[in-house]
């Protein structure tokens, strides 16, 4: 491939260099997609058990390497070892598993039954046809868990990738490309490209690919959707969210507030489907703020690569920035700070966890995706309350319900406007391969993981075969007045009253013109 640059990356913790990756041009990508093309040809023909091989070779590599390969999301993200390898290497190992054993079940021809008197001499069977080149384009947040599952899904449908790792995190996608190669797949069946950006979508649709799975803002992913129009090029996005956390009056408080450290605070805040917005009952509000209070001031936040620190740092300067507008705004419209964790002030790159009260849905802080260590906090006073405020967003990825009550939480989880609900749990399911990603509203368009994933990665194909030995069928033009008449007769049966099913009857039987 014609080189021409390459793109620095940069430890955010330290500032130190990690190493130099060559850029490709627009060139590049149009004579990828034509490579990837060549070589899917043969990878369909294969069986979901061929193809399983593959992948398993890559899997043992992956497990092989795991702790060597967290250390670098470690360094290259910024985020704890800990969280690198639980929430990056573990949910690419599990994938691996499900695809590997299930997509065959999912994606076999199947017999689909008649519906009718018509269809008793048809046999129908649907087809799960791959679409042939698959785009990729993946997020610096979780830059090993996220494509790696669309990869698997990809592949194991039959499909070849074209994958772009993001630009803030190009060391990642260095081992992904080394895990791809451990599986020894075809020539030019997986192909990894650097690019800008801002340039890769425009070039991947410009290229011919037959889809595209975007990770990423919702502006951006607008701007793609409407680039896709041009040539209806389908696309799945994933767009982000800005979730809430409903705390019942019943709720385990402790637990609660463990999980919205978890899911609002690990990965420095970095998570599309992290908690950003808390809603508690006004019974528990004050209890539950002192214990979250407490723990949040426990934590400290800083260099990744020390065992002291709890949370790492923000991957990017631009969205460290981000952060810090959105609290100041906060703050100068009457938001008050009740906790704030430890930070190590020598790492530039580390922001503080901090969790915010007397906040409102006039605050940006509670009605855009933060994408950093801040909690806003609200008391509500009935549920109804709290599930208005919860869908109060033009975002709706993923929600959670803290309560003792199953049921009540089934309840109220059946009346959120969002993709995925969790009862006293958050931010596990996209580590949950057999289960759809994907929300509501400006947070996507499709979804991945699971068997829905699967069909997302594949064109459905009927095809009906005809077993009547007739050399006309009846209802084929021209057709004799005896036989529409008739047929009229049959559709006055099948869906009238019981006073036309007897008019049709009698049209069917003795052929009468009026009735």
């Amino acid at each position: 491939m014609t080189l021409l640059t390459h793109t620095e990356a940069i430890n955010p913790a330290t500032g130190e260099s990690l190493g130099n990756i060559p850029q490709n041009n627009i060139s590049d990508i149009k004579e990828s997609v034509k490579k990837i093309k060549l070589a899917q040809i043969a990878w369909a023909h294969l069986s979901f058990s061929e193809r399983g091989k593959y992948l398993r070779q890559m899997q043992q590599h992956l497990v092989a390497h795991g702790e060597e390969y967290a250390r670098v999301i470690t360094a290259d993200n910024g985020k704890t070892l800990a969280d690198a390898y639980m929430t990056e290497i573990s949910s690419a190992v599990l994938a691996f598993d499900y695809y590997i054993k299930h997509s065959s079940r999912v994606l076999r021809p199947r017999r689909i039954k008649g519906s009718h008197i018509f269809s008793l001499f048809t046999r129908n069977r649907l087809q799960h046809v791959p679409l042939g080149v698959i785009g990729i384009i993946s997020p610096w947040n979780y830059p090993l868990a996220i494509p790696m599952h669309e990869i698997l899904m990809a592949l194991m449908s039959g499909n070849g990738v074209l994958y772009k790792a993001a630009s803030e995190t190009q060391m990642v996608g260095q081992i992904i490309q080394k895990i791809i190669d451990a599986g020894e797949l075809p020539q030019g069946l997986f192909i990894q490209v650097n690019v800008p950006g801002r340039m890769a979508g425009d070039a991947f649709l410009e290229a011919g690919i037959d889809k595209l799975f975007f990770t990423g803002s919702v502006s951006v992913g607008k701007q793609l959707m409407e680039k896709a129009a041009k040539t209806l090029t389908p696309v799945s996005l994933e767009l982000g969210g800005n979730d809430p956390m409903i705390i019942c009056a019943d709720a385990n408080l402790k637990k609660a507030a463990n999980g919205a450290i978890w899911a609002g605070l690990s990965n420095s805040g970095q998570s599309c489907a992290g908690i950003e917005r808390i809603y508690v009952h006004r019974d528990v509000y004050k209890p539950f703020l002192k214990i979250l209070k407490k723990k949040v001031e426990k934590l400290r936040v800083g260099d990744p690569a020390k065992k002291e620190n709890h949370i790492g740092v923000m991957t990017t300067s631009r969205q460290q920035e981000a952060v810090r507008k959105t609290l100041k705004q906060a703050l100068e419209q009457g938001a008050e700070v009740a906790a704030i964790s430890q930070i190590d002030e020598s790492v530039d790159q580390a922001l503080p966890a901090t969790v915010l009260v007397e906040v409102n849905h006039q605050m940006t802080v509670m009605r855009e995706e933060t994408f950093g260590p801040v909690l806003g906090v609200m008391p509500f006073k009935n549920i109804d309350e709290a599930i208005d405020l919860a869908n109060d967003s033009d975002l709706g990825l993923t929600a959670s319900i803290w309560t003792k009550n199953h049921r009540l939480g089934r309840k109220i989880a059946a009346e959120l406007e969002v993709g995925v609900v969790t009862i006293n749990n958050h931010l596990i399911s996209h580590g949950f391969p057999n289960l759809p990603w994907g929300g509501f509203k400006q947070s996507g368009i499709g979804r991945t993981h699971g068997e829905l994933g699967l069909l997302e990665m594949t064109e459905p194909r009927v095809i009906v075969n005809d077993y009547l030995p007739l050399n006309k069928q009846f209802y084929w033009t021209p057709v004799p007045g005896f036989v529409y008449r008739r047929w009229v007769g049959f559709f006055m049966m099948v869906g009238g009253t019981w006073q036309f099913k007897m008019r049709g009857f009698l049209k069917l039987i003795f052929g009468i013109r009026k009735l």
